[in-house]
Formats: structure tokens, sequence, C-alpha cells
């Protein structure tokens, strides 16, 4: 069963290791390759159909024998309170136990019989439940999923054996020190603010949580006008809307008391958060400003930004040969281990930073050259650079959505986010659109002389007290 129901644990380490941005390459039965001028012609239409209670329905004909569909849901760890942080994450153990239709056997059975991979999701602020399946069983995978999110049974005795899994997931999660840290990140860049919480929660909640707690959270947000059953590969989109109206046009789209959640705005506060343990072998350290929202239209210059600046592992060569001045800086003064520029981008704020992995002698070495490359940004950044950059965006898109699980996530988010599919084109169109003035000005918005948020777990005793880095987040220059 392992191989075709699953989980995908969602926290920001995983967040960022698949940041996906909105663009599509399509190669047609027949064509050994394409150019990417071609590619931006070829791509795909995403159709968007809204049903009567707010639901929207969006499709992609790619023409694949395979097809994923699924269920993308305003829902995360942002919308719980400290008492109920999460239950979002609990929601993912308990959704393939059953549903009042399928026990959790005859569930099991329903996919297994087709061939699909039945997988979910949860972040700050989206949950996920999608398949992939043949696209002639795309019917069966609509309804199950409609099951799924809708009739969850959520038996007290399979709440009670989740507990435990629950328990264990979070202890394997702090041997995890990327993910550890960069939680620390949003808990203190975001402290006193539902962006704080981590998705999977305290380990006192997930002991904690009753049956109760989990039906008021399905109650509350599991509403059609936040959902969005989104799909892409061998789909027709006149089907697809067919269905949506067959299994979900009972999705309740009216809040008891017509109390519609409404976010409130988290503010970001330059601190830190220093957890030393000297026991470890290596420092992991976050250093982040606050980014762009999503919907920003300063998203794809941060994104040539972040390009500029690049990542680096050890483990994957290229030396004194790598195009990031960073990443050459590293290898020639053996600065860190690895290191990754990144922009976790949300509904109204974002975080952008450096996550690096060090040893305890190189820690404030290498903070010093990270905050080096931020200034080099916002000051003299060249036409040569951002070409490069523009044309690593470019590649980094293009190789991201290559089957139709990655198109149908990314039709999820974008309709949740932006209200429509960005097309490859457009994306295309705003990062030619980049000039290093352009870039320049937005990094001074954003990074320079801006207070940092910082987190750091290890041998940390090197690292800069924070005054010294909060310094170093501007030139003197005369």
């Amino acid at each position: 069963m392992a191989a075709s129901v699953c989980r995908v644990g969602s926290t920001v380490g995983r967040a960022l290791a698949k940041t996906r941005s909105p663009i599509l390459l399509s190669l047609r039965r027949g064509q050994a390759s394409v150019s990417y001028a071609q590619s931006l012609v070829a791509a795909p239409e995403t159709r968007l159909t809204a049903l009567d209670n707010g639901l929207r329905v969006a499709s992609e004909d790619t023409g694949h024998a395979t097809c994923t569909v699924g269920l993308w849901i305003s829902a995360g760890s942002r919308y719980e309170s400290e008492k109920n942080n999460g239950a979002g994450f609990f929601l993912e153990h308990m959704a393939f136990k059953g549903t009042k239709k399928y026990p959790q056997a005859a569930l099991e059975q329903q996919v297994e019989s087709i061939g699909a991979h039945l997988s979910a999701y949860t972040s700050r602020e989206h949950t996920a439940y999608y398949m992939k399946t043949l696209a002639k069983d795309l019917p069966k995978a609509v309804e199950l999923l409609s099951d799924v999110v809708q009739s969850c049974s959520l038996n007290e005795a399979e709440i009670e054996q989740q507990r435990t899994v629950a328990l264990r997931e979070l202890q394997e999660v702090e041997g995890n020190l990327q993910e550890v840290c960069l939680d620390l990140l949003h808990a203190t860049a975001y402290q006193g603010t539902p962006l704080g919480h981590s998705v999977l929660g305290p380990s006192s909640n997930a002991r904690t949580l009753t049956r109760q707690d989990l039906v008021d959270y399905i109650n509350s947000h599991y509403k059609a006008p936040r959902m969005v059953l989104a799909a892409a590969g061998g789909v027709n989109h006149e089907e697809l809307v067919g269905l949506a109206k067959s299994h979900l046009s009972g999705v309740s789209f009216e809040y008891e008391g017509d109390a519609i959640p409404v976010l409130s705005p988290c503010r970001f506060t330059g601190s830190e958060i220093r957890v030393r343990d000297d026991d470890l072998p290596l420092a992991h350290i976050a250093i982040a400003v606050e980014g762009a929202s999503a919907a920003s239209p300063d998203v794809v210059p941060l994104m040539v930004a972040n390009s500029i600046i690049g990542s680096y592992d050890l483990t994957h060569g290229g030396g004194k040969h790598l195009s990031s001045r960073l990443a050459r800086l590293a290898v020639e003064k053996n600065l860190c281990h690895s290191f990754q520029a990144f922009h976790s981008s949300y509904s109204d704020t974002g975080l952008l930073g450096i996550y690096f992995v060090a040893d305890k002698h190189h820690i404030e070495d290498m903070m010093h050259w990270s905050q080096n490359a931020w200034m080099n940004l916002c000051t003299t950044v060249t036409e040569s650079d951002v070409a490069r950059g523009k044309n690593a965006v470019k590649a980094s898109l293009v190789g991201q959505l290559n089957g139709t699980t990655p198109i149908c996530d990314d039709i999820g988010r974008h309709i949740l986010n932006y209200g429509r599919r960005i097309p490859l084109a457009e994306w295309d169109a705003r990062i030619d659109a980049v000039t290093p003035k352009m870039l320049r000005d937005v990094c001074s918005k954003y990074i320079y002389d801006k207070c940092p948020a910082v987190a750091a777990v290890g041998p940390i005793e090197q690292l800069p007290d924070y005054n010294r880095m909060r310094s170093a987040m501007y030139w003197l220059r005369f």
C-alpha cells in the first residue's frame, strides 16, 4: 500500500527544496526537442470554471496518457490558533484512514485497483489532496478525492493511533536541522502571529487534539470558495467540470453565523533566535529580511536576485568555475558546506534570505560574505550579472515543471494565490523586463538597511552579535 497511498509532510525545508514557479515546457509527440521560444507558444491553455457554490475548476490538457487531479484548499497552519496548531497536519494523517463510504481497507483497494498514487501535503497557507492516475480513470479519482475531503471518518480509535504516528514524525523532523532552523526563523520573524506557527504544531497539541477540534477545523476552513479542483495531463475540461458538479457541488459555502475567517496581518520582526549545541558537528544558520508577497510585482526581480546569489553544495563540485560569486568564495575560502538563497512568499508577506551550513570556525566569515552579496545586489550589480541571473531563472523554471503532478500543483496554488494561472509567456516577459537599475531598486527596498531575522542551531559561538549583523545591512559610503 505504501506505493499507492502516501503523505508528503510539508515544512519549509521541503518547500525550499521543491520551490516551483509557474511555467511549463510541453513537448509535443513526435518532436525530438523544441526551442525555448517554441515552448512559449506551444504551452497549453489553462481553463478555469467556477461552480455555483464558488468552487473553482482548473485544468490543462497536455495530451499525456496519465493525469494528476487534486483539491487545493486555502487552509494551513496560518489559519490555526495556538490551541489547535497542528490540526491541518493531523488531518493529513487521517485523510487516508477511511471515509464514511470507504473504510480504510476499501479505500486502499479502490486506489490500488486503478494503479493510482494518492498523496497529500500541508503548508502554512495551503492544503492539498491529489492523485496521479491514468487519464481514463479521472472519474474514479475525482470521486475518491471528493469523498476523502468531504467524508473523512475521523474514527476515535484511528485518532488515538495517529497520535503516536504524529509524535514519531515530530521526533524525526527534530533530527532534520534544516527544517528546524527554518521553522525557528519563522517563529522569530513572525513572532506573535499565526505565520510563526510550525506546520506540524507542538507535541503537546498532538497529544491533546480531539475529534471535535478536527471537525471544527474542517467546518471552518473546507469551504467551496476556498477550494480549487485542479487537473493536468490527458484531461478534458468539460468532463472535469461535470465531475465537479456531481461530486463537489454539495460543498458548503456558508459559515456559521457568517463568521468568515479573515487573515490578520502578520508583522515581520527583526530579531534572532539561537539554539547553541556544541555537540553537533555543523552549524545551521538562516538570515532573512521581509520579502515580497506572492502577488507582488517585485517577486520576479527578487527571483533574479536570488539566482545571482545562487546556491552551493560541497558534494556537487564545480569549484572555482561556478558562476555565483558567493559560491566561488565559498570554495576558495572554505566558507561553508552548502548555502542556498531562498524566497518564501505568502499572501501578504514573504521571507527573503540565505540559509547555510558551516563548521564552527567559519560562521563569521560566511555571514560576512553572505551579507556582502546582498549589499552588492543593492549597489553594484551589473548588466552581465542580471543577464546571467535571468537565464538561470528561465532555465530553472522550464526544468521544474516536467510532469503532470508539478503542473497540477502549480495550477492549484496559482488559482488560490492569483485567481488565475499566469501563462508562461507572461512570466518570460516579466523576467526580460528586469534591468540592473530595477533589480538594485527592488533589492534596496527589501534588503538595504533593514532589520534581519536570524535563526541559528548548533555550535554557533562564532555567530556575530545581532547588532553587528544589523550594521552589515548597509555600507558607509562617502
